[in-house]
């Protein structure tokens, strides 16, 4: 069985977590969260909090991120899903860049959401975590951070051999669906699309 981390901060967009961790549990992913604390707190990492979403949802993550565990020997799969908050923190943290250059040297599957101001994923992210240039895609607000580094393009999923990047929370489930495809194949995505009920004509 294909297997998932998805990171989950203070800050993070529930959206973007929610509907990613849900759809890839329907496509018959092992899943599972990892809380990323603030690099500034003193809290001791015995047991993780309930991370405070965007929007004020709680939720409680599995686990805390800890390299030991949380590394591509043990999963197909890292998510990173944004909100302002939460993507400063996890872009911030050394062991979350590190897990990314890890797992895009392993060639397993990272999958970076969103990028709100200058704290978005899609952004710093793909920067602190020294990517080479590519092409990808996020939030439309810090395109213009993007340019420079990467070759940016205006879709709602790029996928980049093994970086797959989206914009927001309204593209979170096309991005979802295509983390589906991927690890799971085209016939597994179509699979649980259909009971999704999406509306007639939905271009994903």
């Amino acid at each position: 069985m294909p297997s998932a981390l998805v990171l989950i901060a203070d800050g993070t967009e529930e959206m973007e977590f929610t509907i990613t961790y849900d759809t890839l549990v329907r496509g018959g992913v092992s899943v599972t969260s990892a809380f990323v604390p603030d690099i500034t707190s003193e809290t001791a990492a015995v047991s993780p909090p309930a991370a405070k979403c965007s929007r004020g949802v709680r939720i409680l993550p599995d686990t805390y991120l800890d390299l030991t565990h949380c590394g591509p020997d043990k999963y197909d799969l890292l998510v990173i899903p944004g909100g302002a908050k939460g993507a400063e923190t996890m872009s911030s943290h050394p062991s979350v860049q590190e897990l990314v250059r890890k797992y895009i040297e392993s060639n397993k599957l990272v999958g970076m959401i969103c990028a709100v101001t200058i704290g978005g994923t899609g952004s710093l992210a793909a920067k602190t975590s020294k990517l080479p240039k590519q092409p990808l895609t996020s939030h439309p607000s810090v395109k213009d951070q993007l340019d420079k580094d990467f070759e940016y393009v205006e879709e709602p999923v790029v996928i980049s051999k093994n970086l797959v990047t989206s914009r927001g929370p309204g593209t979170a489930f096309p991005f979802a669906l295509t983390l589906v495809e991927l690890l799971c194949g085209e016939e597994r995505r179509a699979e649980i699309r259909a009971p999704m009920v999406f509306p007639a004509n939905t271009p994903f």
